[in-house]
């Protein structure tokens, strides 16, 4: 197994490339950020950017713990790949990652410079000063549980190099870190009850929707609603309509990730009834 790595100051953008980067040299996997990432899938380990302080966040990038190494060391073992590309801002980082890990030494430093130019490394730090937003490169759905409530965007690349048959197309997500200088904000659980209450109403089949509770999970949001259905349809299908509609909407408006919706019938319509 080799081990490379990829260095480039804090902000520029090497999580951005990470996937073509590692691709280009024959990594099959990539360690950035306290995350063991292979086919665009998380095998192990905790995101730095969920830690609660900046110091944190480096302790954590740098496997300090000795049990968070050991997970993804063991994982690294048990996933053999033929190279693993270790991300860093400096050639010191990325080496002491390497000896938490347990990893062969670094025979190959990529730099960030030899990919980037001047005006897209300046590009990345602006968007990483002014709107605190941080790339992590694997797709959104294996990582959202952990950024409940902190997801800006998941991303979707489709490259094509100049070798034929050499397309590949790579997930990335964007999000605001803990961390992140900017301050923590929440979200107001009136806005979360006023948009399953808007997706509810979506539904044909819903007539009114009588209550709304939420409660938080360190994962998620577990939704109950108790709603009044029209008279004549067909229950458990619109039941099941109405927990994909509460789901995607709420994820999709507040970025919250939900964990549960129940659906409770309370009553029936009937157009007759005053």
């Amino acid at each position: 197994m080799r081990t490379i790595a990829f260095v480039g100051p804090s902000g520029t953008g090497k999580s951005h490339r990470a996937a073509q980067v590692a691709k280009q040299n024959g990594a099959d996997a990539i360690i950035d950020d306290g995350l063991l990432i292979s086919g665009n899938r998380v095998v192990a380990g905790t995101s730095a950017k969920k830690a609660p302080t900046k110091l944190a966040s480096v302790r954590q990038a740098l496997f300090v713990d000795q049990l968070a190494a050991k997970e993804v060391s063991l994982a690294i073992k048990k996933l053999n790949p033929k190279c693993v590309m270790i991300l860093g801002t400096s050639d010191g980082m990325v080496n002491k990652i390497a000896s938490a890990l347990g990893l062969p030494d670094i025979d190959k430093i990529v730099r960030i410079e030899s990919v980037a130019s001047k005006e897209q490394m300046e590009q990345a730090l602006n968007m990483r000063k002014n709107e605190g937003k941080h790339v992590i490169p694997a797709p959104a759905f294996e990582i959202k549980k952990d950024f409940s409530g902190y997801f800006l965007h998941p991303m979707r690349f489709f490259r094509k190099s100049l070798a034929a048959g050499d397309d590949f197309e790579e997930d990335k997500t964007i999000v605001r870190p803990t961390f992140s200088y900017l301050g923590e904000y929440t979200i107001s659980d009136n806005v979360v009850i006023s948009s399953v209450k808007h997706e509810a109403m979506r539904e044909k089949a819903v007539y009114r929707v009588n209550s709304v509770n939420i409660r938080s999970t360190a994962h998620g949001a577990h939704i109950d609603v108790t709603l009044t259905l029209k008279y004549g349809v067909n229950i458990p299908d619109a039941c099941h309509r109405i927990q994909h509609r509460i789901r995607d909407g709420v994820e999709r408006y507040t970025s919250i990730n939900v964990r549960r919706v129940h659906i409770y019938v309370r009553g029936l319509y009937y157009p007759q009834d005053k």
